[in-house]
């Protein structure tokens, strides 16, 4: 007697179905995963008990919210986040000042905010620090390794610069008299001052170096479509005012930027042959 053919069992059929929709969805998944740093940086970010927290971290949470993004951000020494943001893939690093330099290393989404650059010192030694003229570039200036600071004070002139690991270690020195001068952004000094136990009165400032903007940084190997993704968002977010909302919060005294702008390292192009 002839056998029926042997059909397979449609659960079988449909279990395939499901592993393969499953692979694609995690492929998809982790395409658009980022590992995402960022440093101690009051009031712009931070940790607050064992959350992060600060101005950039909730503009970044709101992007994520509109993109569905979960990532986790991570806080960590700026050295490590910007070693990383260098050498990884799909590394996002903020709040990062941008440069000319820093525009060929990585790819840049904002501004989030602006800054200025400027020296400090204990109050009452203004003065006695400007009447050095030109030899104050001579002076010891503090600020913390691998930070934009460092290349700004080296453009502007200053030819003993002291590193610290961190901006809060660095405003401790100039407390601690080891240094009169001190370099830092604008909207941070004051908090920075607080979490060291020290209060803004007990510095004045003795010049602007700079104006600077601060960005979301994004590795070069992140795709194209995820920095997209993110501008996209964060296009959004500015035109329906959540992003001024949260600027004007931490940073009340301060302008929120309106523009989006993505910054790309321009490739040299191939000359033409003979």
């Amino acid at each position: 007697m002839k056998r029926p053919a042997f059909y397979p069992f449609p659960a079988i059929h449909l279990l395939r179905q499901a592993i393969a929709l499953l692979a694609f969805c995690c492929a998809s998944t982790l395409t658009h995963a980022l590992t995402i740093y960022t440093e101690n940086w009051p009031p712009v970010n931070y940790m607050a008990g064992n959350k992060v927290a600060g101005m950039a971290v909730e503009i970044v949470q709101a992007l994520q919210n509109r993109l569905g993004n979960k990532d986790p951000i991570q806080l960590v020494p700026w050295v490590r986040g910007y070693k990383a943001l260098l050498e990884g893939p799909n590394v996002m690093l903020f709040s990062l000042g941008r440069s000319s330099e820093r525009e060929q290393l990585m790819v840049m989404l904002g501004p989030i905010a602006i800054s200025s650059t400027c020296v400090y010192t204990r109050k009452g030694n203004t003065e006695r620090l400007l009447a050095l003229g030109d030899s104050i570039y001579n002076q010891a200036i503090g600020t913390y390794r691998g930070s934009i600071f460092v290349d700004t004070a080296a453009k502007k002139g200053f030819t003993r610069i002291d590193l610290a690991a961190t901006p809060q270690m660095t405003a401790a020195k100039l407390m601690g008299k080891r240094f009169d001068l001190w370099i830092d952004g604008s909207v941070a000094v004051s908090s920075i001052l607080k979490e060291i136990g020290h209060s803004a009165d007990e510095v004045e400032k003795v010049m602007t170096l700079d104006s600077l903007e601060l960005y979301l940084a994004f590795s070069t190997q992140t795709p194209a479509r995820t920095i997209k993704e993110w501008e996209e968002a964060l296009s959004w977010l500015k035109k329906e005012g959540h992003f001024q909302k949260i600027h004007r919060k931490w940073l009340p005294n301060e302008v929120p930027p309106p523009e989006v702008n993505v910054l790309r390292p321009q490739q040299d192009r191939p000359t033409s042959s003979p």
